[in-house]
């Protein structure tokens, strides 16, 4: 009998109709901030092998994920700020799966004017360390 090992356990708010779903593995340098802030067209669901992941959701404070700890979003209008390597002296390495809308980008880059329209909706920022 195979062991089994409850990581995560969420309802998206939404999936898109037909969604298409893609399956990556990401490994980020050390240091390396990671894709500039952007959202996806539908949820996204990790699973962190190896490191640490300085990650951001629009409207949530900024967390460190670990190896071995599932995360998520859920994609649409909200804006993933940062998924980025938080260790200086290692590799950091993700499973991502991604379901999104038919013939859309799965990651589309968010303009600066756009964040500067929605910076309210910013979880405020620590006062020291942090990536901006």
């Amino acid at each position: 009998m195979p062991e089994l090992s409850h990581l995560l356990h969420v309802t998206p708010p939404f999936v898109p109709d037909g969604a298409e779903a893609m399956t990556m593995t990401v490994e980020l340098p050390p240091g390396d901030p990671g894709t500039p802030p952007h959202r996806h067209s539908g949820p996204v669901f990790g699973y962190l092998l190896e490191g640490e992941l300085a990650f951001e959701l629009e409207g949530e404070p900024e967390r460190i994920v670990r190896a071995g700890e599932a995360f998520w979003e859920p994609g649409g209008d909200v804006i993933h700020y940062q998924a980025g390597n938080n260790l200086a002296d290692g590799w950091t390495r993700f499973v991502v799966v991604m379901l999104g809308v038919p013939g859309e980008p799965m990651l589309t880059l968010v303009d600066r004017a756009e964040l500067d329209d929605r910076r309210h909706l910013r979880a405020p920022r620590p006062a020291t360390g942090g990536k901006a």
